[in-house]
C-alpha cells in the first residue's frame, strides 16, 4: 500500500491536458473516445460531446503525442487546445510628449466605442465572435443542408401527395434524391466507414444503414421489379407500408431522413456554439493595448508585453488593461461585464481595479499587480470553462448508455426485421419497420443533455458575476438546507464606519467632527481612520493639523488642534484624566454597546463634547438576501469571531435566529461539522482566509470575489461582486441549471423508451422518424438556451 505522501508525490508528477476532438457526431462518439484514453496506463479522461474537447490527465511515463495517437487510432482528430490569442493590436504610438501623442477624450470615447463593438458582444446575433457561420464546418454544413433541402422537397411531395404523381415520377425522384443520399449523407457514409475500419458503430452507422438500406431497396424495385413502370402509383402512410414489395420505393425515405439530420445537426451546432458565446465574449473581454509610462512619458504597446510593476494610463471610456491598484486619479468604473454590477464603483489612489473594467470618467494611472493567466479575468475564463468540460452525476448514466446504444438498436432493427418477417410474412412491411428503428434511435439528446445546459448555465453565471466550480456543485445546491454567514466582509462591508454622532450641550456636530477628525487622522487604527474619514465625509472640508499628537496605548489619542487640548478615545481616557461625563453622552455609550458599536467619546477644554459610533456596517442588500435564502427554503445562521452583542445586533438587523460568536478561525470547522452532525446539508458564504478551511469543509462553498484567494480556491462558487444578494442569485442558476439537466435527461430518455416500440411495432414511417430524431436533439439544446434568459 502506498503512503498519502507517495500518493501526493505522484499526483504532483502528473500534467493535465485540453485536447480539442475532432469528428466526433454523436455522444457515442465521445464515449468510444473517453473509453480508449482512459485505457491507456495513467490516464484519466473526460470527453464532453457538447464542447468537443477532452480533459486529460496523464502521468509521467505518457506524452502529449501519446494521447493524440491514441484518439487517432480510434478514429478521430485531435490537436491540444490554443488558448485565443489577444487580438492584434494596433501600430504603436510615437512617445508621447507636452503637445505629440496625446488623445482627446472624443478620440478615446471613439476608440472605446470600437473596441466594445469588436470585444464585448455577447448576444449570439453581434458582433463577429457570434456569428453563426464565421465557422468554416458550419458553413459547409449549411451548404450541404441548403442543396439537400431543395433537392428532397420535391421527392417527399411526390411521395406523400399521389395527386402530383405523374407518369414516370419514380425516375425524376431518383434522379433528385441520389444525390441527396450519396452527397448529402456523404458525412456519415464517411464516419461510418471510418468507425467501422475501427470495429466500432456510432449514430452515423444507425443514418448510413438506414438510408442506403432505404435507397438500394428503392433501386432494386426499380430496375429489377415492377416500380420502374410507367404509371405506378403508390400512396403514403405514417406507418409501415404494406404495398407489394416490387413496387414499392423508399426515395422520400432515403432524401428525407438525409434532409431532416442536416437540419437537426445544424440547428444543434448554432446551438453549441450560442451555448459557448457567453465564455468566448468573456474571454475577448480584455483590452488590446495600453498607455505605459516610461520615464514619464506615454507609450502605446500590446497588453501581451506589460509586466507587474508597469504603470499606465486609463482615459475616460477606456478599458482598464489589467488587474492593479489606482496610484492617481479618481473615476467611477464600470464593472458591469465582469461583476454584472450596472452602477460604477468609484475608484481612488489606492483602491484596486479589475482588467476588462471600462474607466467612465476621470483619468487614472494605474500600477499592474497581476499579469495574463493571474488576472481575474482569465481566472474567470478558466473556471467557466473547467465548469462547462466537467460531468454531473446524472450525465454519466446517459453517458454508459450512450455506449452500448447504438449496438443494442442494431440488434432490435434486426429482431425487428425477423419478427416481422415470421408473424406477417410482409418482406417491404418488415424491411419498413426495421429501417424505423434504426432511423428512430437518437442517443445525440442523451450526450447533449448535460452539457449544453452546463454551457449555456454557466456562462450566463459569468455575466451575472457567478462562477460555478464544476458539474457536481449543482447537485449540492439541491440538497442543502442551510446557509451559513461569515459577518465581516460578508453580511458586513468589513471596514469601520462612523454611524452616529451625540453631543453635549451648546456642542455641534461639526466641532465634534472637525477636532476629532483632526487628531484621529494621525492614528492608522481602523476606528480612527473611520472616524477621520466620516469627518472629512459630513463636513466636507479638510480637517485642521493636530500639534503635540500622542497615541494613548489602548485607551485613545490626544493632542492639540486649534488650540484646543482634545481627548478621543474609550470612556476610561476621559476618566483617567479626571473628566465628568455628562448622563445623555453616558447614555449614548451604553446604547451604542447594546447595538454593537465601538462608542468613541470626545473631549476638549477639560470637558465631555461628544460621542462617536462606529462600526462595521452591515450592506444594504445583506437583510434581503436574508430573506431570499428563507424563500429558497434554506435555513440562515451568522458565524463570527466578533463578540456576541456584535453578532446579534446584526444578527437581528438582517433577520437571522441562530448566531455563532466569538468562534476562533480554527473552530469555525467545528461548527460546520456540528451542523452537518446534526443532519443538515451546509452551505458557508465567506471572504477571508479565516474562512478556508470552513468553505472546504461545508457541503456547498460560496466565496466572495472581493475576498482572499485562498477563500476562492476553497470554495464551489465565486460570487465575483461583494453582494450577498448575488449568493441568493447564484444558487438559484444553479438550481435552475440542474432542473433543466433532469428535465432534458428525461426528455431523451422519454423520446428513446417511446419511440422505439412504436417503431419496431409498424406505426412509424421511417421519414417521419428521421424528422422526430433530429427534432430531439434541437430540443434538448433550445431546451437548455433558455437559461440565457435567467435574471
Amino acid at each position: 500500500m502506498h503512503s498519502t505522501a507517495e500518493a501526493e508525490a505522484r499526483a504532483a508528477e502528473d500534467s493535465t491536458a485540453e485536447l480539442t476532438i475532432g469528428g466526433m457526431t454523436c455522444a457515442s462518439c465521445a464515449a468510444r473516445v473517453e473509453k480508449k484514453l482512459n485505457r491507456m496506463d495513467g490516464v484519466t479522461a473526460t470527453v464532453n460531446y457538447a464542447t468537443e474537447k477532452a480533459k486529460v490527465v496523464f502521468g509521467p511515463g505518457t506524452g502529449l503525442a501519446d494521447l493524440i495517437a491514441t484518439v487517432e487510432k480510434t478514429g478521430y482528430t485531435a490537436q491540444p487546445v490554443r488558448r485565443p490569442e489577444p487580438p492584434a493590436p494596433p501600430p504603436p504610438l510615437p512617445p508621447a510628449t507636452a503637445t505629440a501623442g496625446a488623445r482627446t477624450d472624443a478620440d478615446d470615447r471613439a476608440a472605446h466605442r470600437a473596441d466594445a463593438d469588436t470585444n464585448t458582444g455577447t448576444d449570439a446575433d453581434t458582433g463577429a465572435l457570434e456569428q453563426p457561420d464565421a465557422d468554416p464546418a458550419l458553413a459547409s454544413l449549411r451548404q450541404r443542408l441548403i442543396v439537400s433541402a431543395l433537392l428532397a422537397a420535391p421527392v417527399v411531395l411526390l411521395a406523400m401527395v399521389p395527386a402530383f404523381q405523374f407518369d414516370n415520377w419514380q425516375w425524376l425522384s431518383l434522379t433528385l434524391a441520389a444525390p441527396v443520399v450519396v452527397w448529402g449523407g456523404l458525412p456519415f457514409h464517411r464516419a461510418t466507414w471510418t468507425n467501422l475500419r475501427h470495429g466500432a458503430a456510432t449514430m452515423d452507422t444507425l443514418v448510413s444503414i438506414g438510408t442506403l438500406a432505404a435507397f438500394g431497396w428503392s433501386l432494386w424495385a426499380l430496375f429489377l421489379g415492377d416500380a420502374g413502370m410507367t404509371g405506378m402509383r403508390h400512396g403514403f402512410d405514417f406507418t409501415v407500408s404494406r404495398d407489394g414489395a416490387s413496387s414499392t420505393i423508399y426515395l422520400e425515405v432515403a432524401a428525407g431522413v438525409v434532409t431532416f439530420i442536416l437540419l437537426g445537426r445544424y440547428l444543434e451546432a448554432r446551438s453549441k456554439r450560442k451555448a459557448g458565446s457567453a465564455l468566448r465574449a468573456l474571454m475577448h473581454l480584455g483590452a488590446r493595448d495600453v498607455s505605459v509610462l516610461r520615464d514619464g512619458t506615454e507609450v502605446r504597446i500590446p497588453v501581451a508585453r506589460l509586466a507587474v510593476g508597469d504603470r499606465f494610463v486609463v482615459r475616460p471610456g477606456e478599458k482598464i488593461a489589467t488587474d492593479g491598484t489606482v496610484v492617481e486619479g479618481a473615476s467611477a468604473v464600470d464593472a458591469s461585464m465582469l461583476t454584472g454590477e450596472s452602477v460604477p464603483v468609484e475608484a481612488g489612489v489606492g483602491d484596486p481595479v479589475t482588467g476588462a473594467t471600462v474607466n467612465t470618467s476621470g483619468r487614472l494611472v494605474v500600477e499592474a499587480t497581476r499579469i495574463g493567466a493571474d488576472t481575474q479575468l482569465a481566472r474567470m475564463a478558466k473556471l467557466v470553462e473547467d465548469a462547462q468540460n466537467g460531468k454531473a452525476e446524472v450525465q454519466r448514466l446517459a453517458d454508459r448508455i450512450s455506449a452500448v446504444f447504438v449496438p443494442v438498436v442494431l440488434l432490435i432493427a434486426l429482431v425487428t426485421l425477423i419478427a416481422w418477417l415470421l408473424v406477417t410474412d410482409d418482406v417491404t412491411a418488415a424491411f419498413t419497420a426495421a429501417v424505423a428503428v434504426l432511423i428512430i434511435a437518437c442517443p445525440c439528446a442523451l450526450g447533449l443533455a448535460t452539457p449544453t445546459a452546463l454551457m449555456v448555465g454557466t456562462g450566463r453565471g459569468a455575466q451575472l458575476g457567478i462562477l460555478i466550480k464544476g458539474p457536481e456543485v449543482l447537485e449540492t445546491t439541491r440538497r442543502v438546507d442551510t446557509i451559513v454567514l461569515d459577518k465581516t466582509g460578508t453580511v458586513t462591508t468589513g471596514r469601520m464606519t462612523l454611524l452616529d454622532i451625540h453631543t453635549a450641550d451648546n456642542t455641534t456636530e461639526t466641532d465634534v467632527l472637525r477636532l476629532a477628525g483632526a487628531l484621529e487622522h494621525s492614528s492608522e487604527h481602523p476606528i480612527a481612520q473611520a472616524v477621520a474619514a466620516g469627518a472629512t465625509e459630513r463636513t466636507g472640508a479638510p480637517l485642521p493639523t493636530p500639534e503635540d499628537f500622542a497615541n494613548i496605548a489602548g485607551l485613545g489619542v490626544q493632542g492639540t488642534v486649534e488650540g484646543h487640548a482634545v481627548l478621543v478615545g474609550r470612556p476610561q481616557l476621559l476618566a483617567d484624566a479626571g473628566i465628568d461625563v455628562p448622563e445623555a453622552l453616558s447614555g449614548a455609550v451604553a446604547d451604542a454597546a447594546a447595538e454593537g458599536r465601538t462608542a468613541v467619546m470626545v473631549a476638549w477644554d477639560g470637558k465631555a463634547r461628544g460621542v462617536l459610533a462606529v462600526a462595521d456596517r452591515i450592506k444594504d442588500s445583506s437583510a434581503e438576501a436574508v430573506a431570499g435564502f428563507r424563500a429558497l427554503g434554506l435555513h440562515p445562521v451568522l458565524l463570527t469571531g466578533d463578540n456576541r452583542a456584535v453578532a446579534e445586533a446584526v444578527a437581528r438587523a438582517v433577520g437571522i435566529d441562530e448566531v455563532h460568536a466569538e468562534v476562533l478561525p480554527e473552530e469555525k470547522v467545528h461548527v460546520i461539522e456540528g451542523l452537518r452532525a446534526r443532519g443538515r446539508s451546509v452551505a458557508m458564504v465567506g471572504d477571508g482566509v479565516n474562512d478556508a478551511a470552513a468553505l472546504a469543509t461545508a457541503d456547498l462553498g460560496l466565496a466572495m470575489g472581493t475576498g482572499t484567494d485562498a477563500a476562492i480556491e476553497a470554495s464551489d462558487l465565486t460570487l465575483v461582486r461583494g453582494d450577498l444578494k448575488v449568493a441568493v442569485d447564484a444558487i438559484r442558476l444553479s438550481r435552475r441549471t440542474l432542473t433543466t439537466i433532469k428535465g432534458n435527461l428525461f426528455w431523451a430518455f422519454g423520446y428513446n423508451a417511446a419511440a422505439l416500440p412504436l417503431a419496431a411495432f409498424g406505426l412509424l414511417n421511417p421519414m417521419i422518424a428521421g424528422a422526430a430524431m433530429a427534432f430531439s436533439s434541437v430540443f434538448v439544446v433550445t431546451n437548455s438556451l433558455r437559461l440565457r434568459a435567467f435574471t
